[in-house]
């Protein structure tokens, strides 16, 4: 028997000369895996509000603009577990401020924060065994692949542990 759990999420792609910003995920489903920077809203807080807060908590950067916001899914179900989660994610496309400081929030150093820091990765490199499902969406978006646009199915989900 399935067990079905929901997970929104708000995340900012920002994507240039064939690189994709993305964090070092440290914890979840997703540790040891590129992601896509974002995460949970917070109570009474809208979609750009998280896309914002999050982006600067995560990369330490400032979001300058955001546009062509759109939402994609993906069930997620890792082996040995009988919990899959459907993983709802709203995207914003998104310009940052570079000149504001770099170095990340106190929070990822005290464990509070579930990014390790930021890359930029060359989306030829990114694949099933380094990146998370969202990640995954947005190479099959920019890459325009048939189908891109369908959930994603991720059944048997390997954690890759520390």
């Amino acid at each position: 028997m399935t067990v079905y759990s929901k997970h929104f999420g708000v995340y900012g792609v920002y994507f240039k000369a064939g690189k994709l910003l993305c964090i070092h995920k440290n914890a979840g489903p997703y540790q040891n895996r590129y992601d896509l920077p974002g995460g949970s809203q917070e109570n009474g807080e809208g979609l750009t509000e998280t896309l914002v807060r999050e982006i600067k908590e995560e990369t330490g950067f400032a979001v300058t603009a955001y546009h062509h916001n759109r939402i994609y899914d993906a069930f997620v179900k890792p082996v040995h577990e009988i919990r899959t989660v459907h993983h709802i994610f709203a995207v914003y496309d998104v310009e940052l401020d570079f000149n504001t400081p770099s170095k990340l929030p106190r929070q990822v150093s005290d464990g509070l924060n579930d990014s390790d820091g930021i890359a930029f990765v060359d989306l030829k490199t990114l694949n099933a065994t380094n990146a998370s499902p969202l990640v995954l969406k947005i190479v099959d978006e920019i890459n325009q692949k048939e189908g891109y646009l369908e959930k994603l199915d991720f059944l048997d989900w390997q954690i890759i542990p520390d």
